[in-house]
């Protein structure tokens, strides 16, 4: 037994070894303009779901869904959030190609994660996805955490859109 317990210890050192000389030889690419392997996209969401889960915390949004929140939340998605996750205008993002992982294009595929999630998402950053930490660039009043309340997909839009027809914007 006690052979057996060493044979398994020294595989996986073996193992994780061999995965630090890939690793430092070069061996993974650092491309960013290439689909990441599916095992690696799967691995990528699971664990930012998993850390999204262990330490954000389960926060309401302190900002009522009033139309002038809306629209305010709006104007700071388009100056800051839509060059990376997509226009208003329901075009995609110039850059969705090229971020690795892609950004998801919110107002194509609208998240289905709850607000703490997504408020945590945007104050805190993403690490390793080119999603910055906002809270260091936008104050917490700018942070745009008024999203569609779920259930009523594309309320931010009608809002826009109509707001914008009587604002000239």
């Amino acid at each position: 037994m006690r052979n057996f317990i060493l044979g398994v210890i020294f595989t996986l050192l073996v193992l994780a070894l061999a995965g630090y000389a890939l690793a430092v030889l070069g061996f993974f690419p650092t491309s960013a303009d290439t689909t990441p392997p599916a095992f690696e996209r799967r691995i990528a969401v699971t664990a930012v779901d998993a850390s999204m889960e262990r330490h954000a915390p389960r926060v309401n949004n302190p900002v009522p869904p009033l139309d002038e929140n809306l629209i305010e939340g709006m104007k700071v998605y388009a100056m800051n959030c839509a060059l990376c996750h997509g226009t208003l205008d329901n075009k995609p993002s110039p850059l969705e190609k090229s971020f690795y992982p892609a950004p998801p294009q919110l107002i194509l595929d609208p998240l289905d994660d709850p607000e703490w999630h997504t408020y945590y998402a945007i104050r805190t950053g993403v690490r390793y996805s080119g999603m910055p930490a906002w809270n260091k660039a936008l104050s917490e009043e700018e942070i745009p955490h008024s999203e569609t309340p779920s259930g009523r997909p594309g309320l931010l839009e009608e809002i826009f859109w109509s707001c914008a027809a009587r604002s000239g914007f």
